[in-house]
């Protein structure tokens, strides 16, 4: 089974987003001993769209910039760098206690010592994104896109974002995009809003053609009952997955693809990797197996993106997971939140498990 895309398009990926940066102490160090930082621009969905760009394909994301910001420039050529076109308002900061961009800051942990992420999000102008400054018809009518990717981050952060994600929705499907539906449940983000969030995603939900979430998303986005999220022994719970996976089917019979990412950490630098896909009526189940880690944050969106870049390829089901848990894997051997493949072989080479020199 493959999925049938739209053909003559301009774009294969488009990603609405809100940029920001993220910093994180050098050496593995905690945040409050942190003496130098690295800084780097970063967002979920642009996360997910690098594997296509990186590969070669037209990714396009919309997103919002701060007006005369040195961050707005450091975003805008960190996105050129990764092949990515990109449009989006440019709005005026206001003054010092105005807009900016969106900041995170991350202890990657080290060892016995878990990662610990704190979002700083005051005054983000991404919460300002609106359908009304960009044109619909242009971008799925004239230009064409292949597959929007969608993520409940950018789904739940404002009244105007959760307007915005659902005439995306509605855009794709009236012009025959596929949409992909990646949940991201974040509690924060729904503290106060959870009947109008749970209507806003069932609806995306409806009408997602590849829906993707861990067990914790199924079951709070879409009141999915499921396994309990995170602890040991995950592969043990794979028919729990899969049960879950089947009520969400009954519930979500448009898409034609489900998936989620099976992670079991043993500690901050060792976790064993899976992942679980159905397709129609067919399942595609990755084992649980070890992968080293120098920094976890983006596997989830390294396998959303691989999975996608493979759909785009037209490849058979089996491959759309191997590539997904590949490029999760090599995410994490990097220090940004993003894979970045040389090429496929190389992708290819982590799902062989082969990490021979390449000469």
């Amino acid at each position: 089974m493959t999925l049938e895309l739209k053909k003559n398009c301009k774009v294969a990926l488009l990603v609405p987003t809100s940029m920001g940066i993220r910093i994180t102490p050098a050496n593995g160090q905690p945040v409050h001993l942190g003496g130098s930082f690295m800084m780097q621009a970063t967002s979920a969905e642009t996360n997910v769209a690098t594997v296509a760009a990186y590969l070669g394909m037209p990714v396009k994301v919309l997103t919002t910039f701060v007006k005369g910001s040195p961050i707005a420039q450091l975003i805008k050529d960190n996105l050129r760098s990764r092949h990515m076109d990109f449009e989006g308002v440019e709005v005026e900061q206001g003054g010092p206690w105005g807009y900016r961009h969106q900041i995170n800051i991350a202890d990657s942990g080290l060892g016995a010592r878990g990662p610990r992420v704190w979002n700083d999000r005051a005054g983000e102008v991404g919460r300002t994104l609106n359908v009304k400054d960009f044109d619909l018809d242009r971008i799925f009518g004239q230009e064409g896109v292949q597959i929007v990717h969608l993520s409940g981050l950018i789904g739940a952060l404002s009244p105007e974002t959760s307007a915005f994600c659902l005439e995306l929705a509605r855009a794709a499907k009236k012009y025959g995009t596929k949409i992909s539906f990646d949940l991201n449940y974040r509690a924060s983000f729904w503290k106060g809003r959870e009947q109008e969030l749970s209507a806003i995603f069932k609806e995306i939900a409806s009408v997602a053609d590849i829906l993707v979430g861990n067990e914790e998303d199924f079951q709070l986005c879409l009141g999915v009952k499921g396994p309990e999220a995170g602890g040991k022994d995950i592969s043990a719970k794979i028919d729990g997955f899969k049960g879950m996976i089947e009520t969400v089917k009954k519930a979500f019979p448009n898409a034609q693809v489900y998936g989620t990412t099976l992670r079991e950490v043993d500690h901050a630098n060792a976790h064993h990797w899976g992942a679980l896909m159905a397709v129609g009526t067919a399942w595609h189940v990755v084992e649980p197996r070890p992968i080293a880690v120098l920094d976890r944050i983006g596997g989830g969106d390294g396998f959303v993106g691989g999975m996608l870049y493979a759909i785009l390829k037209g490849w058979a089901p089996e491959k759309w997971i191997q590539f997904g848990w590949a490029t999760g894997a090599l995410a994490t051997t990097m220090l940004v939140d993003y894979a970045l493949p040389a090429d496929e072989e190389q992708v290819w080479s982590v799902w062989k498990g082969n990490a021979r020199v390449q000469r």
